[in-house]
């Protein structure tokens, strides 16, 4: 007498498809920084004392992260 063929048991869980923070984020600052650039390219003009809205995203965004 042959034994019974035990077949795998069926996959009750569904693979994690979740997708991580950065994965949205990177692109959505990638946009927002090339918008600004966008932004500021028609007012070019000598620089200022202040200095740019871009360099002072940037550093703004270098104080956030470090």
């Amino acid at each position: 007498m042959s034994a019974p063929a035990h077949l795998p048991a069926p996959r009750t869980t569904a693979p994690d498809t979740r997708l991580h923070w950065w994965t949205l984020a990177l692109p959505a600052l990638a946009f927002g920084l090339l918008l600004l650039l966008l932004a500021g390219s028609g007012q070019a003009h000598a620089a200022a004392e202040e200095g740019s809205a871009l360099v002072q995203v940037t550093h703004q965004l270098m104080r956030a992260v470090g």
